[in-house]
C-alpha cells in the first residue's frame, strides 16, 4: 500500500511538472558568456573608390548576456595591409590599422518580444561601440585616435551554443575632427564602412529555465496525500483487525471430524461435517479426510447417496453469506466427483444460508454430508 501511494504521489508530480510551462529566470553572473572570432572587410567612406580601398580584417570578441535585450562586451579587429589610404605608404607590419574597444548589443526581439527558455533561430540587434583605432605607417608614424561605432547585428542561431553573425557597421574617427577643421564629428569623411561575419560559442543558455510552482496544483497534490494517508490508515487498522481474528482462530483447538450415528426407520445415517475457514470454500489439508470418509462409504454402498448442505456463519452481510454457503456444498461434491470419482447423480448439493447448529460460530462455517443408505438391512 506505501508502494501505491509513493508511485501516486509521484504521478502527481509529474503531471505538475508538465501542466506548466518552463519560464526564463534572472541571468546570473556564471551564465550567459560568448566568445566569438570573425572576418570581414572595411574601406574608406571618402577619398576614393569604395571597394578600391577595401581591405580584410580578422577579429575576435568577448561579450556577456546581461538581460534578455541587452549584451556587452570587448572586441578587437585587425586590417591586413594590401594597399594605402591617403596616397599614405605601406606598413612595415602585417597589418594597416586596428580597433579595440567595448560594445553593447541591443536585441530588438528580446527587447520586445522578451526572453525565450531557447534561442531563438533569428534575432537582430543594434550594435554600439567606442574604443581605440590605431593605424601603422612607415615614415610617417603611427597614430592613435578615439573612435565610435554604430551597427546592425544578425544572429543565425544554429544550436543552443553556435550562433552565425554578420555584422555591418559604421565607425567614426572622432580625434581627425579638429585636423579636417570641421566641427561635424558624425561625418563621412571622418568614416569608414566595416562589414563582418563570424562565428560565436555561447556557454549554456543566456536565460536558464524554471517550471514555475502553481500553487493551486500543489494544494491539489497535498490534498491527494492526505486522502492516501488516511485511506492507508484505515488499510492497516482493517488489516491489523483480520490478523487479530485470524490469530484467534489459530488459537483454538482444531475440529478434524464429528460424526453421529441413528437409526430412522430402519435406515443407518452417517453424518459428518467439513470445516471451513472464514470468507472462504476451500477445502483444507485437515478436512480432506472427511470427505475420503463419505467417498469410502459410498464406494463400499453402491446404493448410498449424499446430500451435502452448506452453511456459514454470521460474519459479513447475507447476500454474501447466502452465496458462500452454497460454494461450500458445491465444493465438497465437487471433490467427490472429481478426486474420488463418485458420480454425479448420486450427490445433492444445496447451499442453507446461516447456520446455528454449533454454540461455538465458527463451527457453523461447515458442509453437512448426510450419507442415505437405499439397502435395507
Amino acid at each position: 500500500m506505501k508502494k501505491i501511494v509513493l508511485t501516486l504521489v509521484a504521478a502527481g508530480a509529474a503531471m505538475a511538472a508538465t501542466a506548466a510551462e518552463p519560464v526564463p529566470t534572472q541571468i546570473t553572473a556564471a551564465q550567459g558568456w560568448e566568445i566569438g572570432v570573425n572576418v570581414g572587410a572595411l574601406t574608406q567612406m571618402h577619398n576614393g573608390p569604395f571597394f578600391g580601398q577595401m581591405r580584410p580584417t580578422v577579429g575576435i570578441h568577448f561579450g556577456k548576456q546581461i538581460s534578455p535585450a541587452f549584451a556587452a562586451g570587448i572586441e578587437s579587429w585587425w586590417g591586413i595591409n594590401t594597399s594605402t589610404w591617403r596616397g599614405m605608404e605601406h606598413s612595415s607590419t602585417a597589418f594597416d590599422n586596428s580597433y579595440t574597444g567595448v560594445y553593447g548589443n541591443i536585441d530588438l526581439m528580446g527587447l520586445f518580444g522578451g526572453a525565450t527558455c531557447t534561442p531563438r533561430m533569428f534575432t537582430t540587434a543594434i550594435s554600439l561601440g567606442a574604443g581605440l583605432g590605431h593605424n601603422y605607417m612607415n615614415g610617417s608614424g603611427d597614430w592613435n585616435y578615439f573612435a565610435t561605432k554604430v551597427g546592425l547585428l544578425f544572429n543565425f542561431n544554429v544550436s543552443n551554443n553556435v550562433t552565425i553573425k554578420v555584422q555591418p557597421s559604421i565607425l567614426w574617427n572622432m580625434s581627425d575632427v579638429s585636423v579636417r577643421q570641421t566641427n561635424v564629428a558624425y561625418d563621412v569623411n571622418n568614416a569608414m564602412f566595416h562589414l563582418q561575419a563570424g562565428v560565436a560559442y555561447r556557454f549554456g543558455n543566456s536565460a536558464p529555465c524554471v517550471v514555475p510552482f502553481d500553487q493551486a496544483q500543489i494544494d491539489g497534490l497535498n490534498g491527494q496525500i492526505n486522502d492516501l494517508r488516511a485511506r492507508l490508515g484505515n488499510a492497516e487498522a482493517a488489516n491489523a483487525t483480520l490478523q487479530s481474528e485470524l490469530d484467534a482462530c489459530k488459537a483454538k483447538p482444531a475440529v478434524r471430524e464429528v460424526i453421529r450415528e441413528v437409526e430412522v426407520n430402519n435406515r443407518l445415517n452417517t453424518v459428518l461435517d467439513v470445516f471451513f475457514h472464514i470468507g472462504s470454500s476451500t477445502i483444507t489439508n485437515d478436512q480432506m479426510p472427511n470427505v475420503e470418509r463419505i467417498a469410502s462409504y459410498m464406494k463400499s454402498h453402491p446404493a448410498c447417496t449424499v446430500s451435502i448442505k452448506g452453511y456459514a456463519s454470521k460474519d459479513g452481510n447475507l447476500e454474501f453469506n447466502q452465496k458462500l454457503a452454497a460454494r461450500r456444498a458445491e465444493s465438497v461434491k465437487d471433490a467427490l466427483i472429481k478426486r474420488f470419482k463418485i458420480a454425479a447423480d448420486r450427490i445433492q448439493a444445496e447451499g442453507q444460508g446461516i447456520g446455528d447448529m454449533f454454540e461455538e460460530e465458527s463451527w457453523n462455517r461447515v458442509s453437512v454430508c448426510t450419507l442415505e443408505n437405499t439397502d435395507k438391512k
